[in-house]
């Protein structure tokens, strides 16, 4: 009788093993955004034209640079009261992904020739032109890839 129940349980073990070496493991990726949004913001992008005003914002010095004589802080206001009209035309939902365009945009026509500080004055000014331009959402997070 003890062998019949040594034999019960070791062909139950098998079972056992043979179960749990078919496990199929499943994953599922979630896709960031519908596909659909992301087409609606790059058409809504490219008719911004790749947000020319933001681009040039953008690459200015710091707007608190002390150094900045009248004529450039003038010029950074009209680039910033520009460009805050571009992400007016741009839905609520597109406008951080249309900022990160502008911020690549800019990356591509200066290849490098930016040092690293500079580099984080750009991303942090992108990452706050929402909110100087007193729109939703505030902040933008930026996905700078610099070259």
């Amino acid at each position: 009788m003890a062998k019949l129940a040594l034999l019960g349980a070791l062909l139950l073990a098998l079972l056992f093993l043979a179960t749990a070496s078919r496990t199929t493991i499943t994953t599922t990726v979630v896709e960031q955004g519908n596909p659909r949004e992301s087409q609606e913001c790059r058409e809504q992008i490219q008719r911004e034209q790749q947000l020319p005003h933001c681009q040039r914002y953008l690459s200015q010095r710091s707007p608190y640079d002390l150094a900045l004589n009248p004529r450039e802080q003038e010029e950074q206001e009209q680039y910033l009261r520009q460009c805050c009209q571009q992400l007016q035309n741009i839905d609520e939902e597109c406008r951080c992904e249309a900022v990160n365009e502008a911020v690549r945009q800019r990356q591509r026509q200066q290849e490098g020739g930016r040092q690293a500080e500079e580099r984080r004055q750009m991303e942090q000014r992108a990452q706050d032109l929402p909110r100087r331009c007193n729109l939703e959402p505030q902040q933008c997070q930026i996905r700078a890839i610099w070259f």
